[in-house]
């Protein structure tokens, strides 16, 4: 028997306003554990054509490089 996904069911469950909050809410973890290193990062996130999107955005001025901010968000992820 060969597995067939129900593609109409994902992409319905991708645009539900509960993903959407766990989108937002994995989102702010991230960022919350970024900030550990005194850096400046909030959120934005959307419901896009296709699904659920979320960005979390980094203040590049407090790290003083786009690598610090990097490897700092690197981090977040992984605390989150």
């Amino acid at each position: 028997m060969r597995f067939r996904p129900n593609r109409s069911g994902i992409n319905s469950l991708m645009k539900n306003p509960e993903v959407g909050r766990e989108v937002e809410r994995i989102a702010g973890r991230i960022a919350a554990s970024a900030e550990g290193d005194g850096g400046d990062y909030r959120t934005d996130s959307a419901l896009g054509a296709r699904r659920w999107r979320a960005a979390v955005i980094g203040n590049y001025n407090k790290h003083n490089d786009a690598e610090g901010t990097r490897s700092a968000l690197l981090r977040g992820m992984d605390g989150a």
